[in-house]
């Protein structure tokens, strides 16, 4: 595809360096590890900074957990899960709301904490928060409801009942991306269920998972919820192997869920893998281009594209593809980029870290190197903070790496495709399968194209929203296991059969 949209643009980094700081020293967590109800030093004196990636300053420092620290928790959760999981769903339900109204009470702290440690926008950070106190209130109602095979004689003279039991320990490893939600997504059904859990949250953004912990510490029995600070080589690792977790759940990177898969095959254990995405929109001569190009202002750039359901790879119809790139451009170059401090209108910030600004970065450079087009941004952004331009690349090839590996940041790739089949075929040609987008105003076409794909959510005529009643999850590279919905409830159970001969 070639062409005629405007020259590269390059935004500014909005900054605000009379504003005061997000977070004061009253509004950070304790740094240690969450354990048995209490926050306890770790077993060792290693540490590990945590850097705001607006300033690059270091916030906060938090132990890092040797087997050692992941065994004392593991062991917390196993004695509380007795009592835990023999609570009726009443009970439990109850909990959750409670947990539910103490985070909503507290989400102005939530959501400035939240953006300190990851540079979120604070639009991101406080949806985050709304979405964390739904997915409580959603899980506390949905497990007083839950349905399976109804009691009876399948057999003759024997009387069939139905038991949904817990799992026991749940170990949970959450990604950096969405450090608050992503630990809800797994606490609350974890918990709704009648499991107790150890939850490993990202080294790089421990600090609102910790603050959640010291937040609703009065409101579970101690064990029930522990968290461990540390790397996934060890602490991840620890939890993965360890036989006394009965299932390893992770929200990360395809090469972490590999390695947890590995770790957790000894034992048998279940295991829940929520992994990355790469999600084709796929845009007919038919759509409503404005609508697309507008809608993929928020949906490849929200969280600054650090999101694995971003919609980062377009696929347009031949015939409307110049349109399509000169209004997508306009979109994209218009997005206010800036620390969080300055102003609730900004929309992109920084890249979590250095070494993931590193990787985004050197994605566009050996784009540029194979010819791939630069409409506008392209590159790192004046620092301090880690910021990059958000990005539209055009020319792209089929099977260039840009288009097929999972960038993680603010970058949209754009391909042409001539016809229905070229579309399917090469948008489920790559490794992922977490979600995708089909926009056409044809209704046939849109129920016959989303069946074909091959993605475990597909939107027509939309992107990106997301809804606690229905369940999020991936095929493929993209793992196994469902987040939200029942269905999540239904990952962290058991279903036991129970046969009564009643012949008399």
């Amino acid at each position: 595809m070639t062409t005629t949209a405007g020259p590269t643009t390059t935004p500014t980094v909005r900054r605000a360096a009379d504003a005061p700081s997000l977070i004061t020293e009253a509004d950070l967590p304790p740094a240690r590890h969450f354990i048995d109800g209490t926050f306890l030093d770790g077993s060792t004196d290693r540490v590990i900074d945590v850097v705001d990636p607006s300033t690059e300053s270091v916030i906060a420092r938090i132990p890092e957990a040797a087997p050692e620290d992941v065994d004392r928790a593991v062991a917390a959760a196993v004695a509380a899960k007795g009592e835990w999981a023999r609570r009726v769903p009443k009970d439990r339900s109850e909990v959750l709301h409670a947990i539910a109204d103490r985070v909503a009470e507290h989400t102005d702290l939530l959501v400035r904490l939240e953006s300190a440690n990851t540079g979120k926008p604070l639009a991101v950070s406080r949806d985050d928060v709304a979405m964390t106190v739904d997915t409580f209130r959603f899980m506390a109602g949905a497990v007083r409801a839950t349905t399976s095979l109804a009691a009876g004689d399948y057999a003759e003279n024997h009387l069939s009942v139905i038991l949904r039991e817990p799992l026991g320990v749940i170990g949970v490893i959450t990604p950096w991306n969405y450090p608050l939600l992503m630990a809800a997504w797994k606490i609350a059904p974890v918990l709704a269920a009648g499991n107790t859990l150890v939850l490993k949250p990202s080294e790089q953004t421990p600090l609102t998972t910790l603050k959640f912990a010291e937040l609703v510490a009065d409101l579970l029995p101690p064990g029930v919820l522990n968290v461990v600070n540390g790397h996934g080589a060890v602490a991840g690792a620890r939890l993965a192997e360890h036989p006394d977790v009965d299932m390893i759940a992770l929200t990360g990177s395809v090469s972490s869920g590999r390695a947890v898969a590995r770790a957790a095959a000894d034992t048998l254990k279940r295991v829940h893998l929520e992994l990355g995405g790469k999600a084709p929109v796929v845009v007919f001569p038919d759509a409503d281009l404005t609508a697309a190009a507008s809608a993929l202002r928020t949906a490849g750039f929200w969280n600054s594209g650090q999101e694995c359901g971003a919609a980062c790879r377009v696929l347009v119809h031949e015939s409307v593809a110049e349109k399509f790139v000169e209004q997508l451009v306009g979109e994209v170059g218009s997005l206010v980029v800036g620390v969080p401090v300055s102003g609730e209108d900004v929309e992109v910030g920084p890249m979590v870290s250095k070494a993931h600004f590193d990787r985004v970065t050197g994605y566009l450079e050996r784009a540029k190197e194979e010819g791939v087009r630069v409409a506008t941004g392209g590159g790192a952004l004046d620092g301090p903070g880690y910021f990059v331009a958000p990005t539209v690349l055009v020319d792209v090839p089929e099977g260039a790496e840009a288009a097929r590996e999972e960038i993680f940041g603010p970058v949209i790739t754009v391909e042409t495709f001539a016809d229905e089949e070229e579309a399917v075929r090469r948008a489920n040609d790559v490794p992922l399968g977490l979600s995708a987008s089909v926009w056409t105003e044809n209704a046939r076409r849109s129920h016959d194209i989303a069946a074909r794909l091959d993605f475990g959510t597909v939107w027509v005529n939309s992107h990106l929203v997301l809804a606690g009643e229905v369940p999020w999850g991936g095929f493929k590279g993209s793992g196994y296991g469902r987040d939200l919905s029942i269905y999540a409830l239904d990952d962290y159970s058991r279903t036991k059969h129970v046969m009564h001969n009643h012949e008399r």
